[in-house]
């Protein structure tokens, strides 16, 4: 057996035993796949995956035992070849970072360009997508870290960690009747066409149970995963908006009122997430440092090893 014929079986799970897809994923052919899987069940004596004619069709009771042992030993190949990376190069490298479009575009920029100073030779990939996306590639070990609000901590593979707080806050023009008044409700909101973020994205799932709680059913307007979007369709009138606050501290909301939604809505924490027992390099935990003062290294060591109650922001 060998790692080839690992790699293949957990990139045919991956692909939901597409082995066409896993096949591109590991830019091969899709008989090669097949061929070496074939070869590591006649080594192991048992079946992996179930099959219907050549078409993979589930897995196996003594293949879901295979596969675990094979996430296992792929998982600590990376690590030793991080560790590798780390003594040969101590500081330098690549930092892949998974995050959503609202960390990216207001959290980020500051620590990481802290890191680049800290660490000039090391450069740094940020991967975008949705909480889901960025869970999945920090499993994948696409991105060796993830930043995100919605998801990370219902991945059993992955330790996460509170970063920081933060709220939503009410954008509207400033000559909305709304603008008036310092305290907003949700029974005013609820009156107003509303523009706010796509179900998965920047605590959404947060604001539907604020109105849910009330009773009462928000008219969304429009939905989309960029505060800046929403913003422009306020400023065009379509309705109110709400963004999360960081998207309204640095750049000029001069034509906008802003009312902080707190009180009324909840507050939201953002997480650090890695993948459980990998090895991180030193600019891995100095990132994370420079995320919030709350992380250090001591704590992220101890919560990837399993020894570590969550504490409270």
């Amino acid at each position: 057996m060998n790692l080839h014929q690992f790699k293949f079986v957990q990139e045919a799970v991956r692909r939901n035993l597409n082995l066409t897809e896993a096949a591109k994923a590991l830019h091969t052919s899709q008989p090669g796949v097949s061929k070496a899987i074939i070869e590591l069940e006649e080594e192991l004596g048992v079946e992996i995956f179930a099959r219907h004619g050549k078409r993979l069709k589930r897995v196996t009771e003594p293949g879901q035992h295979v596969i675990a042992s094979i996430e296992l030993i792929m998982r600590e190949v990376g690590n030793l070849r991080r560790i590798g990376e780390q003594f040969s190069a101590q500081d330098s490298g690549t930092l892949s970072i998974a995050t959503t479009h609202t960390q990216a575009r207001y959290v980020l920029p500051v620590p990481v360009v802290k890191l680049r100073e800290a660490y000039p030779k090391v450069n740094v990939s940020l991967h975008q997508g949705s909480p889901a996306q960025v869970a999945q590639m920090v499993l994948d070990e696409v991105a060796e870290i993830g930043v995100a609000t919605e998801s990370l901590d219902a991945y059993d593979g992955l330790v996460t960690l509170p970063c920081y707080e933060w709220q939503h806050v009410l954008v509207l023009p400033k000559d909305h009747p709304l603008a008036t008044k310092e305290r907003v409700s949700l029974e005013d909101l609820a009156a107003e066409p509303l523009i706010t973020y796509h179900p998965s994205f920047t605590g959404r799932t947060r604001i539907d149970h604020a109105f849910a709680q009330k009773k009462l059913s928000p008219r969304i307007a429009l939905e989309a995963i960029d505060s800046d979007v929403i913003k422009t369709y306020v400023r065009l009138g379509l309705g109110v908006g709400i963004v999360a606050e960081m998207a309204v501290r640095e750049d000029s909301n001069d034509d906008l009122a802003v009312r902080p939604m707190g009180q009324v809505i909840g507050q939201n924490v953002a997480r650090v997430a890695f993948k459980r027992g990998a090895y991180l390099r030193n600019f891995v935990f100095k990132f994370a440092e420079l995320l919030s003062d709350r992380l250090d290294r001591n704590l992220i060591a101890k919560a990837l090893s399993g020894h570590y109650d969550d504490y409270e922001l």
